[in-house]
């Protein structure tokens, strides 16, 4: 399979920014600024102020520093600590005026990689992809949200589709992703299913719904979807894709940022990350006030969804981890391999070269 062009994407982005629309800790929709922070070469300040470094943005003058974060996607508990940070003082406290925008569609990582974003919410998949494309994109994730992958394969439960092995003559509806098919072989091919059987279909967005008699297979995410279905008293069965080939738990979504950006403003990063890991330990320690921030700024869903999908999450934030937003060579590696053995990328890449660890708090 050929590696993927971003030359669309980026030309989608530049046509789209004015879709963007987001929340902001200071004044509306600001752009990002390029200004950094330089400290004092005397000797006697250097550790004060190194100290103050990692703990404010604020300039020299008291003015604050412009960030902006575009999402992956609407507002939802994926982001809770942002907006937690973003709603108790957290980024103003680090002397940073942050505003949270929604992405025009598919564009982040072009966004980011442009400058139109200081830092965007992505995933492995598509960061690996990104690097390996024929335009690779100038950009590095730099936290994990969610320490493992928390989506899989869902059905209607009365349809008796427990398992790979019974995706053979059954209709998949899903998003058209790069790595959707390569996942869909994979776990068929190791259930001893001939994916040439299956049907696949784009979703129409109608939701779970849909599984009872249009489509027999959906990929879901267990934090949002599954809890929709759970509160609307729709049995499914659930297939963690990670419970079927080990190489799937791979980290979604990720936090990402511009080379130039980790460059360039790297106090500026630290800060921000330092900031925003305060407010995903807060969604962890207080997870139904953080489903309640949340709901300011995603009024369209109701607080109870929020609490139930916030419950569940707020325990995966950091699972098996002490450093929150911390990743590991290991799991880059294995996804990498499983998209080089399947097609989706021609060669493999670096763990190094997609992740690091370097801005988050120690």
């Amino acid at each position: 399979m050929k590696k993927k062009s971003v030359a669309s994407l980026f030309a989608a982005s530049l046509m789209g920014l004015s879709l963007l629309t987001g929340c902001s800790s200071g004044k509306s929709a600001p752009e990002a600024s390029d200004s950094t922070q330089t400290a004092s070469s005397q000797e006697e300040t250097a550790a004060s102020e190194e100290t103050a470094s990692e703990e404010s943005s604020v300039s020299g003058d008291g003015s604050m520093e412009d960030v902006t974060v575009i999402l992956d996607y609407v507002a939802n508990t994926n982001h809770t600590g942002m907006y937690v940070a973003l709603d108790k003082g957290y980024y103003t406290d680090a002397g940073l005026n942050v505003n949270i925008v929604e992405p025009t569609e598919g564009a982040t990582a072009t966004l980011v990689a442009v400058g139109k974003g200081d830092f965007g919410i992505s995933y492995q998949e598509d960061v690996t992809i990104a690097l390996t494309s024929e335009d690779p994109l100038p950009i590095k994730a730099i936290a994990a949200i969610i320490q493992h992958n928390t989506s899989g394969f869902v059905t209607y439960a009365d349809k008796n589709i427990s398992s790979p092995k019974d995706f053979e003559g059954k209709t998949y509806a899903g998003w058209g992703g790069p790595g959707e098919e390569a996942v869909l072989k994979a776990v068929m091919a190791q259930a001893g299913a001939d994916y040439s059987k299956l049907n696949v279909v784009i979703s129409d967005g109608s939701g779970f719904e849909a599984l009872k008699d249009r489509v027999d297979i959906m990929w879901f995410f267990e934090g949002w979807d599954n809890v929709k279905c759970e509160m609307n008293d729709f049995p499914i069965n659930y297939m963690p894709v990670r419970d079927l080939d080990e190489r799937l738990d791979y980290y979604t979504p990720v936090i990402i940022a511009s080379d130039e950006t980790l460059e360039n403003r790297p106090d500026m990063t630290k800060a921000f990350l330092a900031a925003t890991e305060k407010g995903y330990r807060y969604a962890i320690e207080n997870p139904d006030e953080s489903a309640a921030i949340l709901q300011k700024y995603a009024p369209d869903y109701s607080l109870e969804m929020l609490e139930k999908s916030q419950e569940y999450l707020s325990d995966k934030y950091m699972e098996d981890t002490d450093r929150w937003g911390a990743m590991k060579d290991e799991v880059w590696d294995n996804y990498t391999d499983f998209m080089v053995e399947y097609g989706v990328i021609d060669e493999a890449i670096p763990a190094a070269s997609c992740y690091t660890n370097e801005f988050l708090p120690e």
